[in-house]
């Protein structure tokens, strides 16, 4: 039987189709992964699939034996648990179970010697039941998948409320790796990750016997975990039973045959409308025209293959600064204590930096220390005072309630309407997204209206810090061209060497102070 199986599933927003008639099912043990550019619809299939919406029409249903874990762009944690707390709540049977037999051992030493004795055997079956569940080996596995995925063992005693968002997102994928549920659900669980926990996560995967649906923009993953792709395509889903080479063949097989088969139909429409036309009013014929037309009428008309889109911007520059934009003497970042020995450079104009190293080093708060959002524990840093910055943080959120229409014309209120579409459409944020409100959209369309903020801002000194998560294949080349293109100076926080590395030529890679 399958895990989950879609029947015709059909979501519309505000009557328009975002997804028709989708049709798949997930198998035991099949390793999905889901691809399609931002905006197809990858979100709302995700949120349907959480139960979070519920389909217009068709069905959805889920085995209903089997266990299913989500990881979600929106995520909803227990701030006040510590990590430890929130991890072992996967394993809590077994600590109760812990607790039955520690209470039965507890019992047996003040009872009668034949109640000593039953209650001795049942605490020995529960300690059989807690050995071969491994549940000694809790502690150590809790800390193989933590640290795996770049966090540090010292995480398990603070509370989430005071993680980052990237650290939380780690805690909430380690949750669910250590679940070990039947059907997992990881919706761009790439992201905040670099690339050695990338390697373990995808090694991870890779061994897992459960079934799976990982949503990524990334070939590189596509390529180690798929045995099976589905590709939203059309408004539906294209279920390619293969791994990635497999279904970048098959597609194109598919795509070649569909636009073959549409020539040829688009060719039988001209030509029996041109029949129709001729010999409607005609006495001999009409008979033979209203037949055509009724054949028409019930023919299953092929659509044309949607093109793949495209995006192309630059940013606008201002009046170029002095030789040496910022200077840093013995900076100092953290909080309590310093994350990173302490830090000396000059950065000059035109220089593009990458600003690189493992999650948690401190690459966002030596970023936010740069532009005075934290204090810095000892020294200094000093901007050129005819620096002009246009900053993309990573922490920035948009307020959830607004369109993306509005949002820009808060930014810009010189802009007059078509303005503003216009600034949004660059980024592909078209009519009908531009006025649904930003809590609607997918994590890379919510990214791309924050790209379209910075857009029309000149500027000398270009700051950004991890722009890339949640943007598809084809927004990522266009911004790096316009990073390659751009001729201020440029500091970018990024994991992703293969979108850094043509742009930078400078990189700083930090690593944590050994004090």
């Amino acid at each position: 039987m399958s895990l989950i199986d879609l029947e015709n599933v059909t979501f519309n927003y505000d009557g328009t189709p975002l997804l028709e008639k989708i049709t798949a099912r997930l198998l035991p043990g099949e390793h999905v992964v889901l691809l399609g550019p931002n905006g197809t619809g990858k979100s709302t299939l995700v949120r349907l699939l959480m139960h979070q919406i519920t389909p217009d029409s068709g069905r959805i249903q889920f085995h209903p034996h089997k266990v299913f874990k989500a990881l979600d762009q929106h995520l909803v944690l227990p701030k006040e648990e510590t990590v430890i707390q929130y991890l072992s709540g996967v394993y809590q049977e077994l600590f109760d179970l812990e607790k039955r037999m520690q209470h039965l051992y507890q019992a047996a030493a003040i009872s009668d010697e034949a109640t000593q004795h039953k209650k001795i055997n049942q605490a020995s079956r529960i300690q059989e039941t807690l050995n071969n569940s491994d549940f000694y080996q809790v502690q150590t596995e809790i800390l193989k998948v933590i640290t795996g995925l770049g966090l540090d063992a010292s995480v398990l005693d603070q509370t989430i409320g005071t993680l980052s968002g990237g650290m939380r997102s780690k805690v909430k994928l380690s949750e669910i790796l250590l679940s070990n549920a039947d059907i997992m659900l990881l919706d761009e669980p790439s992201n905040f990750l670099d690339e050695s926990q990338v390697d373990w996560l995808l090694k991870y995967l890779k061994r897992l016997p459960n079934a799976f649906i990982v949503v990524t923009h990334e070939d590189r993953i596509a390529k180690e975990i798929a045995t099976t792709v589905w590709a939203l395509e059309q408004k539906s889903i294209q279920v390619y039973r293969g791994d990635y080479a497999f279904y970048l063949k098959e597609r194109a097989q598919r795509a070649e045959q569909h636009q073959k088969a549409y020539k040829a139909q688009q060719k039988y429409i001209a030509k029996t409308e041109a029949f129709i036309a001729k010999n409607i009013a005609n006495a001999k014929t009409t008979r033979r025209a209203q037949s055509r037309r009724k054949q028409l009428a019930k023919l299953e008309r092929l659509s044309a293959l949607e093109k793949q889109k495209t995006y192309q911007f630059t940013f606008p520059e201002a009046t170029p600064t002095g030789k040496e934009v910022c200077i840093l003497e013995n900076l100092s970042i953290g909080y309590q204590d310093p994350l990173v020995e302490p830090i000396s450079m000059t950065i000059r104009k035109g220089e593009k930096w990458a600003i690189t190293g493992e999650n948690g080093v401190g690459k966002t708060t030596l970023v936010r220390t740069l532009m005075g959002e934290l204090e810095a524990l000892e020294g200094q840093s000093q901007w050129i005072d005819t620096a002009r910055i246009n900053y993309f943080s990573q922490d920035h959120h948009l307020d959830p309630t607004l369109t993306p229409f509005q949002i820009v014309q808060q930014q810009f209120p010189d802009y007059d309407q078509k303005k503003v579409y216009a600034t949004l459409a660059r980024f592909g944020i078209r009519n009908d997204k531009a006025l649904r409100p930003i809590k609607t959209l997918s994590g890379g369309e919510q990214s791309k209206v924050r790209l379209s903020l910075l857009w029309p801002i000149q500027s000398n000194v270009f700051i950004l810090d991890e722009p890339t998560n949640h943007l598809d294949v084809a927004i990522k080349a266009a911004l790096k061209d316009a990073l390659i293109a751009y001729q201020g100076t440029l500091i970018l926080v990024s994991h992703e060497r293969d979108f850094y590395e043509d742009i930078c030529p400078i990189e700083l890679q930090l690593e944590r102070s050994a004090s």
